[in-house]
This record gives C-alpha cells, sequence and structure tokens, in this order.
C-alpha cells in the first residue's frame, strides 16, 4: 500500500456510503493523529486501539451520522505520495468558507487550518473534510 491515509479516507467514505457504524483500519501514528482532528471538530465519535485476528495492531473508527445521513460529507485527499503539497500559514485554505477543516501536518503536529492559523504555522495539508 503506498498510501495508508489516503486508504483510511477512503474506508471512511466507503463504510459512511454502506451505513456503517465502525470501520477498521491498519493502525499507524499519522493515522491517529488525523482521527484526533477528526473526533476533535466533530466528524466522527472517536476511535479505539484494538488487534485483529493475526494480532496486527488496529483502530476502530466510529462513525458519526445525523439524522440518519453521514456527518462528514465530503473527504479527500489533497497531499499524495507521488504530489505533495505544502502550504505556508497564508496560503492554508479554508474548506466551504469555514464550514469545513483542512488537516495540516505542522512542525507542532497535526491540526485543523484553524489550529495551524492560531499558532502561525503552515505545513503539508494532509486532507480536507466537509
Amino acid at each position: 500500500m503506498n498510501d495508508p491515509v489516503g486508504d483510511m479516507l477512503t474506508r471512511i467514505r466507503n463504510s459512511q456510503l454502506r451505513g456503517k457504524s465502525v470501520v477498521s483500519t491498519p493502525a499507524s501514528k499519522l493515522r491517529a493523529w488525523v482521527l484526533d482532528v477528526l473526533a476533535d471538530e466533530g466528524y466522527i465519535r472517536g476511535y479505539e486501539k484494538g488487534n485483529d485476528v493475526n494480532g496486527h495492531p488496529t483502530l476502530e473508527i466510529s462513525l458519526k451520522y445525523y439524522e440518519g445521513t453521514p456527518v462528514i460529507r465530503e473527504i479527500k485527499r489533497v497531499s499524495t505520495p507521488g504530489r505533495r503539497v505544502y502550504m505556508g500559514v497564508k496560503d492554508v485554505p479554508q474548506v466551504r468558507q469555514g464550514l469545513g477543516v483542512s488537516i495540516v501536518s505542522t512542525s507542532k503536529g497535526v491540526m485543523s487550518d484553524a489550529a495551524a492559523r492560531s499558532q502561525n504555522v503552515g505545513g503539508e495539508v494532509i486532507c480536507t473534510v466537509f
């Protein structure tokens, strides 16, 4: 697998289209940090660390719905392994005039676009969520 974060985002997108309440993905630190931002912003209920049948670490993501429709309407990968997208603090994009969130990997950690602006840091734009 060349793009683990993209794979996780696709699993979330596909699971919400099928109406699943929980989705499992292989564990990594970057994935957990991205999920922390999604949970803080209210797009998922949360996640738990666990193991699959072979003993490999996994993350069990609890998806969030509002009146039967998924809270995440759109989730897109911006920076890919083949094309990294870096932006300064002034260039970090606002998603849907602030209704959505960009997840940015900065020197101070993975955070939302609003947190990156408040801490005056830029970095790699991982994905956008609306």
